[in-house]
C-alpha cells in the first residue's frame, strides 16, 4: 500500500523544522522523536556482576588489594618410588657383562698363586665362590665399572703380592700368627679400595673370618636408630638395625662359621636363651632376626671368636675420615653432636686399629682413606702424615717423606 505523503508534497514543504504537536497532527500514529545516538540503546539491563567476596575500597594515595585467583595444580601421575629404592639404584653393581669378550687365558687366582711374583702386573680372575662372599660383605664399589667386562678380576700389582705373601705367613704355624695394622693412604684413583679387596679376597681364600664395615659414612650419617648403651661410662651409644644387619651379611660372608660351635659360657643376663651347641652361623642369624637383642648377640659371636684355636680375623673399614671427624648426625641428651667414637660399633673397631686390643687368633685390621668423599680432617692427615714412611719409585729411587702441615 502507498504512502499518503508523496515526494512532491514532502519537496514543496516549509524549510522551518516540524514540531512534535505538527507532526503528531499530520503523523498521528508516529514515535515521538529521539536524540541521534551511533550507540545501540539497551532495552534490558546487563545482569549484575558477581562478587569476589573481597570488598576493597579505593583511595587516592592508597594501594589496592588484589587477589589472584591461584592455577590449578596439575596432578603428578608418576609413581613415586618405594622406600629404599633409589638407594638400592645408586649402590646396584653389575658384576658381570655378557656382550663382553672372554678374556683367552685368564687365570683364577688361589692360595698358590696370591703371592706369586711372576704375576705382578697380570689381571686374575676373582673364583665364582668368592664373588659371592665379596658381594656379601660389600667390597665391590659402584665406581669401579665392573660391568664392562665378562667376570669380575683384578691387577696384581707389588703391594697386592706383598699382602697374599703376608696372609700366606699368618695364615701358617701358630707361632707366626699376629695383629698387623694398615691404613692405606694415596691419591684419588689411586686403588685404595681395590687394595682392600684384594686383601679380603685372599682372607676368604685362607679360610679367615671376614667383618668389613664397608662405609664410615653410613654409619656416622645419623640414617639408622640408636640409642644410649645401659650402664655405660662415658656414654657409648648402639645401633641396633646396622648391627642386625653386620650380623645377617656374617653366615653368607662366612660359611665356614656354619661348621663352628658356640663354645663360650652362656651368660645369665641375656633376653633370650641360647641353644647348646648352636653354630656361630646360626647364633649370628639369630641375633640378626631381632635388632633388639643384636648387640648382645654381636658381643657373645666376637667374644667366641676371638676365642683359642679360631681362625684369623681381617677387619676392614672403608672412608675412614667419616669415622674420625669432631661430629656426626646423632644428637646426644644435651642437643650436642655424638662423636664418632662414642658409637658401639666404631669404637670396637678402633680399638684393634689404634693397637688397644688385639687378635689372639692373628689378623689384619686394615682401614681405607677416601679422596673423593671425605671430610677435611686435619688432625688426621697430620697423624697419616707422620706415620707415612719414604716413598719408592718403580725404578727404585727412594723419595724421602715431604715435610707438610695440613693446618696451612
Amino acid at each position: 500500500m502507498s504512502s499518503s505523503i508523496c515526494w512532491r508534497c514532502l519537496s514543496t514543504t516549509s524549510p522551518q523544522p516540524l514540531r512534535h504537536g505538527a507532526l503528531g497532527s499530520r503523523f498521528p500514529n508516529s514515535l515521538p522523536a529521539l536524540a541521534f545516538s551511533t550507540t545501540t540503546s539497551f532495552q534490558f539491563p546487563l545482569p549484575p556482576k558477581k562478587s569476589s567476596g573481597v570488598k576493597v575500597t579505593h583511595r587516592k594515595g592508597e594501594k589496592s588489594l588484589v587477589i589472584k585467583k591461584s592455577k590449578k595444580q596439575v596432578e603428578n601421575r608418576a609413581r613415586r618410588p618405594a622406600p629404599g629404592e633409589r638407594r638400592a639404584l645408586r649402590k646396584r653393581i653389575v658384576l658381570s657383562n655378557v656382550n663382553a669378550l672372554e678374556v683367552q687365558g685368564l687365570q683364577n687366582m688361589d692360595v698358590e698363586n696370591m703371592f706369586d711374583r711372576r704375576l705382578e702386573g697380570q689381571v686374575l680372575r676373582l673364583p665364582g665362590p668368592i664373588v659371592d662372599q665379596l658381594r656379601a660383605v660389600e667390597a665391590f664399589k659402584p665406581t669401579q665399572s665392573w660391568g664392562l667386562f665378562q667376570s669380575p678380576g683384578t691387577l696384581m700389582r707389588r703391594e697386592t703380592v706383598d699382602m697374599g705373601k703376608m696372609i700366606a705367613e699368618m695364615s701358617g704355624q701358630e707361632g707366626s700368627r699376629k695383629t698387623v695394622r694398615r691404613v692405606l693412604v694415596g691419591e684419588k684413583g689411586s686403588g685404595k679400595s681395590m687394595i682392600l679387596l684384594q686383601a679380603m679376597t685372599m682372607a676368604f681364600l685362607k679360610g679367615w673370618t671376614v667383618i668389613n664395615l664397608p662405609e664410615a659414612q653410613d654409619i656416622t650419617i645419623g640414617h639408622t636408630p640408636y640409642q644410649p648403651l645401659p650402664s655405660s661410662s662415658p656414654t657409648s651409644y648402639i645401633q641396633p638395625a646396622y648391627l642386625a644387619n653386620l650380623l645377617r651379611t656374617l653366615p653368607t660372608a662366612n660359611p665356614h662359621l656354619s661348621t663352628l660351635q658356640f663354645s663360650q659360657p652362656s651368660a645369665t643376663d641375656l633376653p633370650i636363651p641360647i641353644p647348646p651347641n648352636i653354630s656361630l652361623a646360626r647364633l649370628a642369624s639369630l641375633g640378626a632376626s631381632d635388632p633388639e637383642i643384636a648387640h648382645p648377640i654381636f658381643n657373645l659371636l666376637i667374644s667366641d671368636l676371638l676365642s683359642p684355636g679360631r681362625p684369623p680375623i681381617f677387619l676392614g673399614l672403608d672412608g675412614l675420615a667419616h669415622a674420625m671427624q669432631p661430629g656426626t648426625g646423632y644428637t646426644a641428651p644435651n642437643l650436642k653432636p655424638i662423636h664418632p667414637h662414642d658409637l658401639m660399633i666404631l669404637d670396637w673397631y678402633f680399638n684393634f686399629l689404634s693397637g688397644k686390643q688385639k687378635l689372639p687368633n692373628g689378623g689384619i685390621v686394615m682401614a681405607a682413606t677416601s679422596q673423593s668423599n671425605a671430610p677435611k680432617v686435619p688432625s688426621l692427615d697430620l697423624a697419616l702424615s707422620d706415620l707415612e714412611g719414604p716413598i719408592m719409585t718403580r725404578a727404585g729411587q727412594v723419595i724421602p717423606k715431604k715435610e707438610r702441615n695440613p693446618f696451612v
